[in-house]
C-alpha cells in the first residue's frame, strides 16, 4: 500500500473522492479500447466498401497517369490535379475519417460516460516545471510501466503475426498454378483473415489494459484513515459553523415567535419562570395553538410584549409548566388540557365583552 506522510493508504476511495477526481478529468480510461475500436471499424469499412474505394482510386490513378502524356506539367495542370485530389478526399476519405472520429468518441463515452469538466481543460503551469518533469521522468515508475506494457503488447502481436504469416507464406507455394485473379483473391482473403486475427489479439490486450487501468486508478485514489475522517468532517460541516448556523436559526425562530405574541388570546404564566402564549381561532383549529413559549428571560420578554399589546396574562403555575413541557410552538394543546384552557379563554372573552359594553356606555 502507498503511504502519505507516514500513513498507509488502506481505505477505499469514497464516492466524493471519485467524483472530485472525475471533475478534474481523472478517470480510468484505456487508450487501447479506443485504438481497438478505430482499427476494427476501419477494417469493417475497408472490407464492405473496398469496391467503392478501389473504384475511386482506380479512377483517380487512371486520370492522372493517362493525362501525363497529353499535357505538359504547368501551374494550371497541377491546380487541376489538386482539385481532383481534394474532391477525392471529400468523397472517399473524409466520410471514413469522420466515422472513425465518431467511433473514437463512442468508445471513450462507453468507458467513462459523458462529463464536461472545465477544470480539466484549464492549463496547469506546474506541468511546465522542468525540475518536476525531471523527477516524474526519472524517479517515477509510470514511464517504466508504460514501456514494459508497450514491449509486451508489441511482443504478443509480433508473435501472433509471425505464426499467422508463417502458415500463409508456406501455403503460397501452391499459387504457382493459380491465375492472376485467383492470386489476387487469395491475397485479399488472407489479408482480411490476418487482420481479424490480429484484431482478436488486440481485443484481449484492450480488455486486460482496461481492467489494469481501473485497478490502477482506484489504487491511486486510495485514502488514509485520517483523510477519511477529514472528508467525513467536511461532509458533516465544521462544528463551529454548524453551531453558528443553529444559533442563527434559533434567533430567527424566536424573532418570528415574538412577532406572533400580539395576536395571542392569552399568555399563561407561573408567574416568573414560564410563559406560554395561546391563540384560538374558531373554525380554523380544533384546539388552542401555542404561538410562543419560553423560560426565565424569554418568558419575561413574552410577558413584556403581551402587556405592550394588551394581551391578557393569566397566572396558573401547574398549567404553565404542563403547557411548556408538553407543547412545541405551532402545536395544538393536549386534549387533557382542553377544559382548563377553555374556561380561561371563556373568562377572558367575557372580560373583553364587558369592556366593550362599558366603553360604549
Amino acid at each position: 500500500m502507498a503511504e502519505t506522510d507516514g500513513q498507509e493508504k488502506s481505505e477505499q476511495p469514497s464516492a466524493k473522492k471519485l467524483a472530485d477526481a472525475r471533475n478534474k478529468g481523472q478517470v480510468a480510461k484505456s487508450q487501447e479500447i479506443n485504438s481497438l475500436a478505430i482499427f476494427s471499424m476501419g477494417l469493417l469499412i475497408i472490407y464492405f466498401s473496398k469496391g467503392y474505394i478501389g473504384g475511386k482510386f482506380w479512377q483517380m490513378s487512371t486520370y492522372i497517369f493517362s493525362s501525363l502524356d497529353t499535357f505538359e506539367l504547368s501551374i494550371n495542370i497541377l491546380g487541376v490535379y489538386a482539385a481532383k485530389g481534394i474532391l477525392f478526399f471529400v468523397s472517399v476519405m473524409a466520410p471514413v475519417l469522420l466515422v472513425l472520429f465518431l467511433v473514437s468518441l463512442i468508445a471513450g463515452y462507453g468507458q467513462v460516460g459523458f462529463k464536461f469538466t472545465p477544470e480539466a481543460l484549464m492549463p496547469k503551469f506546474s506541468n511546465l516545471d522542468p525540475v518536476k518533469g525531471f523527477k516524474n521522468s526519472f524517479f517515477s515508475s509510470r514511464p517504466l510501466v508504460e514501456l514494459l506494457k508497450s514491449l509486451a503488447k508489441l511482443g504478443l502481436v509480433g508473435i501472433v503475426s509471425y505464426v499467422i504469416l508463417k502458415t500463409m507464406i508456406l501455403n503460397t507455394v501452391g499459387l504457382i498454378n493459380f491465375t492472376i485473379s485467383e492470386i489476387v483473391q487469395y491475397m485479399l482473403s488472407n489479408s482480411v483473415e490476418f487482420l481479424w486475427k490480429v484484431s482478436l489479439v488486440y481485443l484481449l490486450i484492450a480488455v486486460v489494459d482496461f481492467i489494469y487501468q481501473k485497478r490502477k486508478h482506484k489504487k491511486e485514489l486510495m485514502m488514509t484513515k485520517q483523510e477519511v475522517k477529514e472528508e467525513a468532517k467536511q461532509m458533516e460541516g465544521d462544528p463551529h459553523i454548524k453551531s453558528k448556523i443553529k444559533s442563527k436559526q434559533l434567533e430567527m425562530a424566536q424573532k418570528r415567535m415574538m412577532q406572533e405574541i400580539p395576536n395571542a388570546d392569552v399568555v399563561i404564566t407561573n408567574p416568573t419562570h414560564y410563559a406560554v402564549a395561546l391563540k384560538y381561532e374558531i373554525g380554523k383549529s380544533k384546539a388552542p395553538i401555542v404561538v410562543a413559549k419560553g423560560m426565565d428571560l424569554i418568558a419575561k420578554k413574552i410577558k413584556q410584549i403581551a402587556k405592550e399589546n394588551n394581551v391578557p396574562l393569566h397566572e396558573d403555575v401547574p398549567l404553565a409548566r404542563a403547557l411548556y413541557k408538553s407543547c412545541e410552538v405551532g402545536e395544538e394543546i393536549p386534549e387533557n388540557m382542553f377544559n382548563t384552557v377553555a374556561q380561561i379563554l371563556a373568562y377572558i372573552y367575557n372580560l373583553k365583552k364587558e369592556k366593550k359594553k362599558n366603553s360604549i356606555i
